[in-house]
């Protein structure tokens, strides 16, 4: 069933029932509404299993997930259910969980009355979002985020399985048939253990690593990197490497690879907004986190290229553009080669970390002689990063520019401890979220673009601030002029007619490992 409505979300005639989904193509392509999708991933995923495209749509879920946390209810429940018993005054419940089997069709979710509530709650979030341009945006931006994940989860990424199987064999020996450690995991593992006195050690076991180094003489609180690498023992080299290429082995190992690629391509499922910044998640697979020692497979299929594009500096220009403090990002050359060459000597690493520092509220070390500098030079971006870090040692509220809120203190956070660790929190959070509503616009632009410009590419891949596009050859740098256009337009469409630009450098390649 569907019902057509008006910009306000109330009905324009009775409800209709559609045959089949070429009916939804047909009104796609004589129309262009922008559909409102209650069942955000199983209708998403119907349509682009289906191959039928839609280029605008107004997620219900996702809308009001956003507006239930803008009044302060993060966390609540925000799926059709909850958001009717909102309406009704009762008290939400989530939705139950939507089956393999028996998951609805499209338009035919249910009996009229709960289309009905569909488009009762549709209306009442059009007339919050009419009263906030800002918020109308992000919901915009966020809806169309959603169609990007499931295109991207429908796509794949072009991944070869053989060329990911010959790089593990490089690293870590050839497969074990009898499935325990790799050769090369092995013998590390036999150094550790010889290094401690030829004591058998779990080098899995973080407990056992511990007692071992004690037994040894050296009481370390953890085995992170940086405190191994702070004593003098002959099992801290091997024992380095054996835990890097056990994380390989273990994330991105033979396994996963059995599991995840399938006829040369890796399809994650993405979660939009998983993250409380408003960043995505990803369910299985490890799709936000592809480490470099395995990224040479992923690999355009013959007779196209890879588009690969990441924003420079990112969050230091989202700052430089909330505050006004636009000195602090300068054109399109690199910032912090910028800010070094005018407050730091010229040494960039430097410049970097106090900018970090900033606005991740790191204090220790050199690092508040570094923020005293940053108050002097920039006083408009220091003072937004120290009234979010103030309003969340006090357990107010922080907003983005487009209006996602901060989960709400907990109790017990006005104990010093925990009003300084949410006061850092609340400090990086202004930042972040906008950095990832701007890079949900560029999504949102791009995504047009490319329908527009008919140039065959499909967005295959993002994270946070990059993306990756599978394009024809012949249409490839077509392709990178449309994202650095997109990536303009971002920029342009959160903050206006601001100084502060967002460049990203797209480069065609045959490979993601390739500079």
């Amino acid at each position: 069933m569907i019902q057509r409505l008006d910009e306000s979300g109330d009905p324009l005639a009775p409800p209709e029932k559609l045959p089949d989904l070429t009916a939804v193509a047909e009104l796609e392509r004589a129309e262009t509404p922008r559909w409102v999708l209650a069942r955000s991933r199983t209708h998403r995923r119907l349509l682009t299993e289906t191959g039928v495209e839609v280029a605008r749509s107004h997620d219900v879920e996702l809308v009001e997930g956003l507006l239930v946390a803008a009044a302060g209810g993060f966390g609540q429940p925000h799926g059709l259910a909850a958001a009717v018993a909102r309406l009704e005054g009762r008290t939400p419940e989530p939705d139950p969980p939507v089956g393999v089997d028996d998951r609805p069709t499209l338009f035919d979710t249910g009996p009229v009355d709960e289309l009905a509530d569909i488009v009762a709650v549709h209306r009442a979030q059009q007339a919050v979002l009419a009263a906030d341009p800002r918020m109308r945006l992000l919901a915009a931006a966020e809806s169309a985020a959603g169609l990007v994940a499931e295109e991207m989860t429908v796509h794949g990424l072009p991944w070869r399985a053989d060329v990911h199987d010959e790089l593990l064999t490089e690293a870590l020996g050839p497969r074990s048939s009898l499935g325990g450690r790799p050769p090369k995991l092995a013998a590390l593992a036999d150094e550790v253990v010889a290094a401690f006195g030829g004591r058998a050690v779990n080098l899995d076991s973080p407990a056992e690593v511990l007692r071992a180094f004690a037994r040894a003489g050296h009481e370390l609180g953890s085995t992170r990197s940086w405190e191994l690498k702070g004593i003098d023992h002959p099992a801290v080299a091997p024992l380095l490497a054996y835990k890097e290429l056990a994380r390989l082995h273990t994330a991105h190992g033979w396994a996963w690879l059995r599991t995840w690629v399938h006829n040369n391509r890796f399809r994650p499922e993405y979660v939009v907004g998983g993250v409380v910044s408003g960043r995505w998640a990803s369910r299985g697979g490890g799709a936000l986190q592809i480490p470099r020692a395995v990224r040479a497979a992923v690999r355009a299929d013959p007779g196209w290229k890879l588009v690969v594009a990441d924003a420079a500096q990112l969050e230091p220009r989202v700052l430089a553009a909330l505050s006004g403090d636009h000195a602090l990002a300068p054109g399109e050359d690199d910032l912090y080669t910028a800010l070094a060459s005018a407050e730091f000597g010229a040494d960039r690493a430097t410049a970097k970390l106090a900018l970090i520092s900033a606005m991740y509220g790191q204090t220790s070390g050199g690092a508040g002689q570094l923020l005293g500098t940053l108050r002097r030079r920039f006083p408009a971006a220091m003072g937004l990063l120290e009234d979010a870090a103030r309003a969340g040692e006090e357990g107010r509220l922080v907003r983005s520019h487009l209006g996602r809120t901060c989960p709400p203190a907990r109790p017990g956070h006005e104990l010093p401890a925990a009003a300084r660790a949410r006061g850092r929190f609340t400090r990086n959070f202004v930042v972040q979220a906008t950095a990832a509503e701007w890079a949900l616009v560029l999504l949102a632009e791009l995504r047009l673009a490319l329908r527009s410009a008919a140039t065959g590419a499909q967005l295959v891949f993002f994270q946070h601030d990059e993306v990756l596009l599978h394009s024809p050859a012949e249409t490839a740098d077509d392709v990178a002029e449309l994202v650095r256009v997109a990536a303009l337009t971002a920029g342009r469409r959160l903050f206006g007619a601001t100084p502060v630009r967002f460049p990203m450098r797209p480069r065609v390649v045959d490979a993601y490992d390739e500079r």
